[in-house]
């Protein structure tokens, strides 16, 4: 199950959660395409020109920051 479909949240309030609470550019374009196009990790290395690892450490530092101030 996706994480937008478990949050509960529109795809514009995913938007807006993303874009205040993530300061990164790089970081809120990763995760806009992770979580609202559901885009696999492979791809997003290879759309973002870094290695698997390196996006794998930006989604799961981010997202906790997010998961922190839904419904808040």
């Amino acid at each position: 199950m996706r994480i937008t479909e478990t949050a509960g949240l529109s795809r514009v309030e995913w938007i807006e959660l993303i874009d205040n609470w993530i300061f990164n550019e790089k970081h809120r374009a990763i995760l806009k395409r992770r979580i609202l196009d559901d885009i696999k990790i492979e791809k997003l290395s290879e759309e973002f020109n870094l290695s698997v690892d390196s996006i794998k450490k930006i989604i799961s530092k981010n997202l906790p920051v997010l998961k922190s101030h839904i419904n808040n």
